[in-house]
């Protein structure tokens, strides 16, 4: 299946050193935009993701690795780093998510590639930064989520911190590293010059977190985990239904009104404990339980045309197969099937976010084998003879 590539990044050259998750993700979210990513892959079982996720078939690979090319380079001998430094010399944009030094150890640093290629964008992704006493450390995408604030605050309060489910350190860490790359090429516009965007796993963690340090800062609050709900802000939690859970976000004076309309109990909304934001902060849990009491009566799809009727923001916990089912996903292209020489065909998320003018796209599998590439690009982008790359086979290298 070809798709056309009208992204707003077309014709420009993304290298992806990454491997596992933050590297490899920001490289999809720049390749679905439009950008022509090569993957560089260690010879033999290549980036460890191949191997990653759930059941017997390993798809998480067909999601990150979407959009790409992949070559081989051994990047622990130098003919795997000249390689390495070719490639840079004509592209736009590289990420690399190894620990802090590695690059220096290959013979590229930033000043170094620099030095190749003065306009390109530098995308570094590791645990701590490249600077500040912790930069040297290993860090994973679970120590970034427990330094930057976000596990000491997820879970039920009598309980040790659970963790979001997804590797939510991780992506928002590309999420920033693509960021910082967009945001370098307008600079570049203008300057002509690249740079290094510096991105550590916990400081992409600590960015979402809100207020949590300026309210202990002015007030000694230091926020906890609170299960469900956020304190204060009512009512807004999943209730249940005779047949499952449905969240509601009601917490709005407004949107109260109107669901206290859509309960049968208009004179909610004008009792002195919760007729405000801050009187059903106060009375959170009891607020709580007189709507579950209520919508325990109700079937979810009794409850849904309920909320729709009386405009209360307010949906469905979504698993894969309602996703699958839901007509608006469908609409939006939000979920997207791609035909697969293995599979069959692969359902996942669609590219996003939309663009009015220049639609992101899927517009290949993610590649079968590491280096399925290597003839293609080797021979087409570097122009390596066919005795070039079978001496370079030959030893190792690719």
């Amino acid at each position: 299946m070809t798709v056309e590539n009208q992204g707003a990044l077309k014709g420009i050259r993304v290298i992806e050193f990454g491997q596992l998750i933050a590297g490899p993700f920001c490289g999809q979210l720049l390749g679905d935009m439009g950008a022509d990513v090569i993957k560089v892959e260690p010879p033999g079982a290549g980036d460890p993701m191949r191997q990653w996720g759930n059941g017997e078939h390993k798809v998480w690979w067909e999601v990150i690795g979407r959009n790409k090319r992949s070559i081989t380079a051994n990047m622990r001998v130098a003919e795997g780093q000249a390689l390495a430094r070719k490639l840079v010399a004509g592209a736009d944009i590289m990420i690399e998510n190894f620990k802090p030094g590695t690059m220096e150890k290959w013979g590229m640093s930033p000043d170094e590639l620099h030095a190749i290629n003065p306009r390109l964008i530098i995308v570094r992704i590791s645990g701590y930064g490249q600077t500040g006493p912790y930069s040297s450390r290993a860090g994973f995408g679970g120590i970034g989520e427990a330094m930057g604030g976000l596990r000491a605050i997820v879970g039920e309060p009598d309980r040790p911190p659970s963790r979001a489910g997804i590797s939510i350190g991780d992506t928002l860490a590309a999420t920033y590293g693509c960021m910082g790359a967009l945001a370098a090429l307008q600079a570049r516009e203008r300057t002509g010059i690249g740079q290094v965007i510096d991105t550590a796993l916990y400081e992409s963690v600590l960015q979402v977190m809100e207020s949590l340090v300026a309210e202990y800062d002015v007030m000694d609050i230091v926020r906890e985990r609170s299960g469900s709900i956020l304190p204060g802000i009512a009512p807004s939690n999943v209730y249940p239904c005779s047949d499952g859970e449905f969240m509601i976000g009601g917490n709005g004076d407004a949107i109260f009104a109107r669901l206290a309309e859509a309960m049968g109990q208009p004179q909610l909304a004008r009792d002195e404990r919760y007729a405000t934001h801050i009187a059903r902060g106060k009375h959170q849990a009891e607020l709580d339980e007189l709507i579950a009491q209520w919508t325990k009566t109700l079937t979810i799809d009794e409850l849904d045309r309920l909320m729709i009727k009386h405009s209360v923001p307010a949906g469905r916990v979504y698993r894969a197969p309602d996703m699958l089912a839901d007509p608006h996903f469908a609409a939006r292209e939000a979920i997207v099937e791609r035909e697969h020489p293995v599979h069959g065909s692969v359902k996942m998320q669609g590219a996003f976010p939309k663009f009015s003018a220049n639609p992101s796209s899927i517009r290949r599998n993610a590649p079968a084998t590491p280096g399925i590439d290597n003839e293609e690009v080797y021979q087409q982008v570097l122009n390596l003879t066919e005795a070039e790359m079978a001496s370079l086979a030959e030893a190792g290298v690719i």
